[in-house]
């Protein structure tokens, strides 16, 4: 598996990215990558179903110059900045393999990535079962029943894009400002509000990417990635409204 650390200028460009790696390889120009980036600004992204005006409280984005943008892959909503880590997965589908379906595909990169936390927590002299540390919903990843990381996937044929989100040390509060209590939520999170549900991991951004690494050993740097596709998507679709206002 190859390895990108790549943050694009702009939250359009970020977007864009993960679904250009996932045509690239699908395409058949491209092998296995796991990427990591982190945004510079704050920007509100919708999953690719939702309903900004379900999800978003539109008025305090609109007030305090909040871009609203909605992503490839299916989820809730979230609000990205500062203190937030994410990753993007792109993985090969094989018929008899683990990401053969949906529900098989969560449960193997959501074991994978817990391990990855858990080693941490022994880095940091930190007991994983102190903290309980659990997949709360099919893509939740929960410490003391509270959630630090959330994830979605797309599928095409032959590839997969798996990407998420950990809460590292962001503005929790902003969150509730921002976003409307979900339209769908698992029932662990028992109707709590944004700043009782969620909570930062405060683990450095370096010492989650060696763990992430070496649970998916990407061992290898990527140089190159699809730039002028990532560019196209940007400004064709990520930077529109047709796209983010679609519903």
């Amino acid at each position: 598996m190859k390895l990108l650390d790549l943050t694009l200028p702009s939250p359009a460009e970020n977007l864009a990215c993960d679904e250009a790696l996932l045509d690239w390889c699908e395409n058949g120009e491209g092998e296995e990558v796991l990427r990591f980036w982190e945004p510079r600004e704050h920007f509100v992204v919708v999953g690719y179903a939702n309903k900004i005006t379900n999800e978003v409280n539109v008025a305090a984005c609109e007030k305090r110059g909040i871009p609203i943008l909605r992503r490839c892959s299916g989820g809730g909503t979230v609000l990205q900045g500062p203190g937030c880590f994410n990753y993007t997965l792109v993985l090969r589908i094989t018929s008899d393999g683990p990401l053969r379906n949906i529900s098989a595909a969560n449960q193997f990169i959501m074991r994978r990535n817990r391990a990855a936390i858990e080693s941490l927590f022994r880095t940091f002299n930190l007991q994983p079962s102190t903290f309980n540390l659990s997949i709360g919903g099919h893509t939740d990843l929960v410490v003391s029943g509270r959630k630090f990381s959330g994830n979605s996937q797309r599928r095409r044929k032959n590839f997969l894009l798996f990407h998420g989100t950990f809460l590292l040390n962001f503005h929790l509060a902003l969150i509730g400002e921002l976003l409307q209590m979900p339209s769908k939520q698992p029932d662990y999170r028992r109707n709590r509000a944004h700043g009782e549900f969620l909570v930062n991991l405060k683990i450095p951004a370096d010492q989650l990417k060696n763990a992430l690494n070496k649970a998916w050993n990407a061992s290898e740097e990527l140089h190159d990635f699809p730039k002028q596709e990532t560019h196209r998507l940007a400004v064709e679709k990520y930077s529109t409204v047709r796209w983010n206002f679609r519903l």
